[in-house]
C-alpha cells in the first residue's frame, strides 16, 4: 500500500495549472478544464500526477479511466486507487486490494448535520468532547472514516441511513486515521492489506 499526501497548497496557481496541463492524459485534461476555478483544476491535475508517478501505476498513464455505477474510477487490469482533496491537502492511496481514502479540513458541524450523519454512539462521542474545537475534530475524524469506507466499497455515500451505520456494521476492513493540525485523513482497506510508510509527495 502506498499513501501520498501533498499539502503545499500555496502552489495552487494558474501558472502551475498551465504547467501541468500538458503532463496529463487527454481524458484528465478535459476533466480538469471542466472546473471553473483554479483550485479544482489544480487538484484534478496534481492528483493524477501523484498517482501515475508511482511505479505500479506508471504503465497505465495513457489508459483511460473507467467508472463503476457509483462513479468510482478504476483502470481495467490496474491496481486499486483512491483520491481525495480538501482545501488543505490532496491525498492518493494505491493498493493491490480495494482501498479508500478521504481527507478533510477540520470542519464544524451543526446539530442537524450531526444527527443526520452519525449514529447515537457517535453523536455522544462528539458532544462529550471537552471543547468545541475537539468536537469539530471528532466529527471530522468520523466523517473521513465513513467516506473512506464508502470509497473502499465503491458505493459512495448512498444516503444518511447508510452513513450513520457504515462503521458499526460487521467489520471486514481496517481503518487508519492520521491527524494533522489543519486536516485529518483516513485510509480504509481490507484485512489482507498492510499499511506501508506514508510518502510526502510534495515535490512531484
Amino acid at each position: 500500500m502506498e499513501v501520498l499526501i501533498f499539502d503545499h497548497m500555496n502552489e495552487c496557481t494558474e501558472a502551475e495549472v498551465q504547467r501541468m496541463l500538458p503532463l496529463v492524459s487527454e481524458q484528465r485534461r478535459q476533466q480538469a478544464l471542466r472546473y471553473k476555478h483554479t483550485f479544482g483544476q489544480f487538484c484534478c491535475l496534481k492528483s493524477w500526477i501523484m498517482l501515475f508517478e508511482q511505479v505500479e501505476m506508471s504503465r497505465y498513464r495513457d489508459v483511460e479511466w473507467n467508472y463503476n455505477d457509483h462513479g468510482k474510477p478504476f483502470i481495467e487490469g490496474g491496481p486499486y486507487f483512491s483520491i481525495s482533496h480538501c482545501k488543505e491537502a490532496i491525498a492518493v492511496a494505491i493498493d493491490a486490494h480495494p482501498i479508500g481514502i478521504d481527507i478533510e479540513s477540520i470542519r464544524h458541524a451543526d446539530d442537524d448535520l450531526i444527527a443526520r450523519t452519525m449514529n447515537e454512539a457517535e453523536q455522544s462521542k462528539i458532544k462529550n468532547q471537552k471543547s468545541k474545537i475537539e468536537g469539530d475534530r471528532e466529527f471530522t475524524r468520523l466523517w473521513t472514516q465513513k467516506e473512506a469506507v464508502a470509497k473502499m466499497n465503491g458505493t459512495g455515500i448512498e444516503g444518511f441511513e447508510q452513513l450513520q451505520h457504515i462503521l458499526s456494521k460487521s467489520r471486514d476492513f481496517e481503518i487508519s486515521t492520521i491527524e494533522k493540525e489543519k486536516y485529518i485523513y483516513t485510509i480504509a482497506y481490507g484485512k489482507l492489506c498492510s499499511i506501508g510508510a506514508e510518502i510526502q509527495a510534495a515535490d512531484l
